[in-house]
């Protein structure tokens, strides 16, 4: 089997191949489906070992101490041979993950082969495919509960032994000072618990995060300003606890600590920071300093941990065991939630690439997950299956027909209905260079109206003689969502250019359908009407907003408000969800800001699937979340978007105002007009496109990706578990 480990000598990561480990007594032998990287202990291990022997003396002066002791004892040179023999030896690391137990150990009876489970220990919950894990130290996962939530099992135990330490009640604030992976589930399980929170980090993506997922108010670690928001939030009496769940060489944390903390109120350390205790603002206030020793009581007890001999409910109520079990359900009740806590899901054979990754700061993360091969999916994760992003295949590609300079581009549009005359023909008509050549309508009528309005020279309702007529340079699909992607097929076919609105497909099988007329045909001038993206206001605010290093967070709230009795869109068994049919325009905008296509999606709905939430992850760390209401009042704005990176802000009000905060401040002016929701600008791009034969606006495996990642979202509502966008190769 492989497993994760490192020479603490050299530093050298490797995924080595060792012996699978037997099945001892009072244990079981478990498989591993996700394991957790703590990226902050585990990322300090790795860094330590990365150090000269200085270095590493310097980061650990309790070892120098016994080394020192040690040659007092047994002389230099057996000393020198005992440590070099240690130092130049495979260390494991890991200790939090999830699988399925694979072998029962005599003794044990509470679990049985096949059953999920987390488990704990930087001896036995590893990063490797298998390990054997003692009966206090694995806890079987409650019904429903992904696997790859489950894998916060440990971390989260970490957590919640710290908040227990704090003994927090209804109506306290606390401080939480670092906001790393531990941070933000203490923040989550004090505001399960009641308590108002207040955070503290240098990252502005981190404080923004834990704002989302419940704290009152987070910011920089600037003394005064946070005094200011302790003393709204307190009265001027200052925060019950301190929660440091920080790390590194700094004592800023237990100064400011005492700061903001009222008489008599607890300091709970956490995490591995510097306490020099500046004894006159503890002594005054006369602070509880509180310790938090890991998981819980039962930790380093090797009677409890390895021979399984567990405390009396009744004199211990919190174990080790016991914490597990407890921030398993909390999960599985909802209560806490991690999902926007994973950055990066990578496959356990990329492992030495993540972790040189995460030491140079190229993946800038919260929480990173290993996915492991082999049996160990459960059905808890099967319910959400992975939706294919499928590869473009484009064959022989045929290149654009070559047109005379001076000819106009020759129009036909499929469809007529309020889009097309209300947003697409009104910059079409009577505009220099382009001919209106046909309209094909279901009704004679509607087809009729449309020639007469905007100047087209022919009304039809063949559609077959359309795609026939070589004259015709593109072809608009404007009509109903069910036939989106059998029209763009027949008209790819028939090699013609296609501007087709959202969306582009309604299942998996009609964006196959689309795509393998691509190939077939060698024809790939594909155009989704994605126009947010052209919008002007929005172009220059990105472009204010500047290049960005860092992972970013992406906030789209959509008011989508509600509809009419009777609107075709309510056809959901024909026509595909709401989202479906509109959700890609929102995709597409978050995927063009970041630069990237998504690699996961999750969805959350309130009863009846009005409202969604919807969170996407992207490479690199970033993620967007996207809120989809129908519930909203009519007089808010539709759309609203904000982008967090790197210190920076970029801010939209619903195309009317945009604003960048960094450096400088840029603030738009209102605009005298109606919205510019960028519909001229994506045809103008497009018109040009066809004119020129040069590529299309939006590269199609881009519009490939945002509608597989539209129809990841249903596939998530159904399985309620995230869904994983897997690229066909």
């Amino acid at each position: 089997m492989k497993q994760v480990v490192q020479n603490y000598k050299s530093g050298e990561l490797s995924l080595l191949d060792v012996p699978v480990p037997g099945c001892k007594p009072g244990g079981v032998l478990v498989r591993s489906a996700y394991s957790l990287i703590s990226t902050g202990t585990e990322l300090m291990k790795v860094s330590e070992a990365g150090m000269s022997m200085v270095g590493k003396a310097r980061s650990r002066p309790d070892q120098v101490a016994k080394v020192m002791q040690s040659v007092a004892t047994n002389g230099l040179s057996a000393t020198y041979r005992k440590v070099t023999n240690q130092l130049d030896s495979y260390t494991p690391l890991g200790y939090s993950l999830c699988g399925v137990v694979e072998q029962v150990g005599t003794g044990i009876d509470d679990v049985a082969v096949g059953d999920l489970v987390a488990c704990a220990g930087n001896e036995h919950a590893l990063h490797a495919e298998l390990n054997w894990v003692p009966k206090n130290l694995y806890a079987r996962v409650p019904d429903g509960l992904a696997p790859r939530h489950a894998a916060f099992g440990t971390v989260g135990s970490i957590a919640l032994q710290g908040v227990r330490r704090g003994e927090s009640q209804l109506g306290d604030v606390a401080l939480v000072i670092g906001l790393g992976l531990i941070g933000q589930l203490v923040v989550q399980l004090l505001t399960a618990s009641g308590v108002r929170v207040v955070g503290v980090d240098p990252d502005p993506v981190r404080c923004e995060l834990a704002e989302r997922l419940g704290a009152a108010a987070c910011g920089a670690p600037e003394p005064a300003a946070v005094e200011a928001a302790v003393a709204e939030l307190t009265g001027g009496h200052g925060v019950d606890q301190v929660y440091l769940a920080a790390g590194g060489g700094s004592n800023q944390p237990v100064e400011l600590a005492a700061r903001v903390s009222r008489d008599r109120g607890r300091v709970v350390d956490i995490g591995k920071c510097r306490l020099d205790l500046p004894w006159n603002a503890y002594y005054e206030k006369e602070l509880d300093v509180r310790f938090s020793r890991s998981y819980g009581p039962g930790r380093y007890d090797p009677e409890y941990e390895l021979q399984g001999r567990d405390y009396p409910i009744g004199y211990v109520r919190w174990t080790e065991r016991r914490n597990l079990a407890c921030f398993l359900d909390l999960l599985a009740r909802g209560r806490v939630d991690v999902e926007p806590l994973v950055s990066h899901t990578a496959d356990f054979d990329d492992a030495v690439e993540t972790y040189q990754r995460l030491k140079d700061g190229d993946l800038k993360a919260v929480a990173v997950l290993f996915r492991y091969p082999g049996p160990a999916e459960h059905p808890a994760e099967a319910q959400a299956p992975a939706v294919a992003v499928p590869a473009v295949r484009r064959g022989g590609k045929v290149p654009a027909p070559a047109r005379p300079a001076t000819a106009p581009v020759r129009l036909a549009f499929a469809g007529a209905g309020n889009y097309a005359t209300s947003m697409l023909l009104p910059h079409l008509a009577r505009r220099d260079g382009v001919e209106l050549s046909t309209v094909v309508t279901t009704t004679a009528l509607s087809a009729a109206n449309a020639k007469r309005k905007f100047g087209f020279a022919e009304a039809t309702t063949d559609l077959d003689a359309v795609l026939g007529d070589p004259l015709i340079d593109a072809v608009f699909v404007v009509t109903r969502h069910s036939s989106h992607a059998e029209l763009t097929r027949q008209a790819l076919l028939a090699g013609k250019a296609v501007f087709v609105e959202k969306p582009l497909a309604l299942t998996e099988d009609e964006l196959a359908g689309v795509l393998a007329a691509v190939e077939e045909s060698g024809n790939d001038r594909l155009q989704v009407g994605f126009n947010r993206r052209f919008a002007p206001l929005l172009r220059e605010a990105k472009k204010r907003f500047g290049a960005r290093t860092g992972p970013a967070s992406v906030r789209y709230l959509v008011n989508a408000g509600r509809l009419q009795h009777g609107s075709w869109y309510l056809r959901q068994d024909t026509e595909g969800s709401r989202f479906a049919g509109e959700g890609g325009h929102f995709i597409d905008t978050a995927s063009w800001l970041l630069a990237a296509d998504p690699v996961s999606v999750y969805a959350l709905a309130t009863p009846g699937n009005e409202d969604l939430q919807v969170v996407l992850r992207y490479p690199g760390g970033s993620t967007a979340t996207i809120s989809y209401v129908t519930t909203g009042p009519a007089g808010f704005p539709k759309e609203t978007l904000d982008l967090v990176a790197d210190g920076h802000a970029l801010r939209l009000d619903d195309f009317v105002r945009a604003s960048v905060y960094g450096r400088k401040r840029w603030v738009s002016s209102r605009l005298p007009k109606a919205r510019d929701k960028g519909q001229r600008a994506e045809l103008d791009v497009f018109l040009e496109a066809v004119r020129t034969g040069g590529p299309m606006p939006v590269p199609l495996e881009s519009l490939v990706a945002t509608t597989a990642a539209t129809l990841a979202v249903q596939a998530s509502l159904v399985g309620g578990a995230p869904v994983t966008l897997a690229r066909a190769r």
